[in-house]
């Protein structure tokens, strides 16, 4: 919760509604990166990737090193995101397709979603890049609270340049369809760039949330980023390097948001925050170490991501947090910044007080990860993890056995202790067995066209 301490101050210098002038109050800009793996930024790698923005960024503010995603893949994690809730309970446990037989998820129409409860504060909203939280009303993004969408409404583009899923453009200003060309990151890169200058024309704050495609596959950096990447490193493996560029572009694309900021007289006052939706994926050569195994995965490269939070007006530079935070935690922090208070109705808390002091803990409480998947690997059904007390409990596929860790000793979960701790296993099964009904009880098929 937030400390009463942090209620006052930014009841002071935040500017609430009717308390002070809209233009006074800070901008949000939430980036949202697409399969980058926790070391795939410079900030923690200093081999083979530069992410020079990303680090300056990073720099600027507070970085979280035990920073979970929701789920090890895009729609359960956009969910939490958006709603400050466990994606299954808002009706997300899977992905969101356009192909019923492939579509593991529908958004709840009636829960409240991040920009409709920024607007009760003032804010304008915008979302530039990928959706993926409804293909058709009432899930569409000016339906649930954006004043302005750009982008793109399916999970994953299978052409960074031709822009289509299954031969069918989801391409989108608003409710029109629409047939730009280029490469994706640039588009959405120009888009927010196009947003902030006009924003910062009017007297309202403004919240944007950008999410890149990039770096999911399929993996088409630019050629000259490419060229750069093997020029600059020969010996490495082409496919890695092909990944590597292509989070060196998102990278130049997230700089010139920023550029954009600070010509507007508006870096100052927005609280940015970084993150990716879930792990990076391994097929594509992506670098979650020290930690296991990437996206899809339960294990801890699947669901730790790379996050941090910069404000120059508040926030001070150079300071880190080990504590667990959450995707499900950015809306209820946001509520409590904008308003002085965190809200109802949501399961993520606040981590405000972090912001502030980055030395704050938080009180104790149990993380749970869910994913429902098709195909033969998954059937249809769902698999989990929870993390209670420094142990983790996970299954890694519907079909495969409990496993234990105490992540305490062994963070990077090398030794399976499930045998030896039996008493341990059927406590945190219990406990997960609640979250799973407690997600049951909302339905996540779309209604019959």
């Amino acid at each position: 919760m937030i400390s009463k301490l942090t209620k006052c101050i930014l009841l002071f210098l935040l500017a609430p509604p009717m308390v002070f002038a809209q233009s006074q109050k800070t901008n949000i800009l939430v980036i949202l990166t697409d399969d980058l793996g926790f070391n795939d930024v410079s900030y923690y790698n200093q081999g083979d990737v530069r992410t020079p923005h990303i680090d300056a960024l990073c720099r600027d503010g507070v970085r979280f090193d035990s920073f979970y995603a929701n789920s090890p893949v895009c729609s359960p994690t956009r969910a939490a995101l958006m709603t400050g809730r466990y994606p299954d309970a808002v009706g997300v446990p899977g992905l969101i397709r356009y192909h019923k037989h492939d579509n593991w998820g529908y958004l709840k129409p009636d829960v409240p979603l991040m920009p409709g409860v920024l607007k009760r504060y003032g804010y304008t909203t915008a979302l530039v890049g990928k959706w993926n939280l409804g293909l058709e009303a009432p899930n569409l993004p000016n339906q649930k609270g954006f004043d302005y969408f750009h982008g793109w409404l399916e999970d994953m583009m299978e052409d960074y340049h031709d822009h289509k899923r299954h031969g069918v453009n989801f391409m989108r200003k608003n409710d029109s369809i629409i047939y730009p060309q280029g490469h994706a990151t640039d588009l959405f890169t120009d888009w927010s760039v196009d947003y902030i200058r006009k924003a910062a024309q009017g007297t309202a704050p403004f919240f944007l949330y950008l999410a890149y495609n990039a770096p999911h596959f399929p993996v088409q950096p630019p050629k000259a980023w490419y060229d750069k990447v093997m020029a600059r490193q020969p010996g490495i493996d082409p496919k890695r390097a092909k990944l590597v560029a292509l989070i060196e572009h998102l990278d130049d694309g997230i700089g010139r948001v920023v550029k954009a900021l600070k010509e507007s007289g508006r870096y100052d006052n927005t609280l940015i925050l970084f993150l990716s939706d879930n792990g990076g994926n391994l097929d594509d050569l992506a670098n979650n170490q020290p930690y296991r195994n990437g996206k899809q995965s339960m294990y801890e490269g699947g669901i730790r991501i790379p996050a941090f939070a910069t404000w120059p007006a508040r926030i001070a530079r150079g300071t880190a947090s080990n504590e667990k935070l959450m995707t499900m935690d950015v809306l209820p922090t946001l509520q409590a910044i904008v308003s002085g208070q965190e809200g109802d109705g949501y399961d993520g808390t606040s981590f405000a007080d972090i912001l502030f002091n980055s030395k704050t803990k938080m009180q104790k409480r149990s993380l749970y990860f869910v994913r429902r998947e098709g195909g033969l690997r998954y059937g249809g059904k769902d698999y989990h993890a929870l993390i209670d007390d420094g142990w983790k409990l996970l299954q890694n596929s519907p079909y495969a056995p409990l496993e234990l860790y105490h992540l305490e000793a062994d963070p990077y979960e090398k030794e399976n202790l499930a045998d030896r701790e039996p008493q341990k296993v059927n406590a945190l099964n219990k406990l997960l067995m609640t979250y799973i009904q407690k997600g049951g009880q909302t339905p996540w098929q779309r209604p019959e066209r």
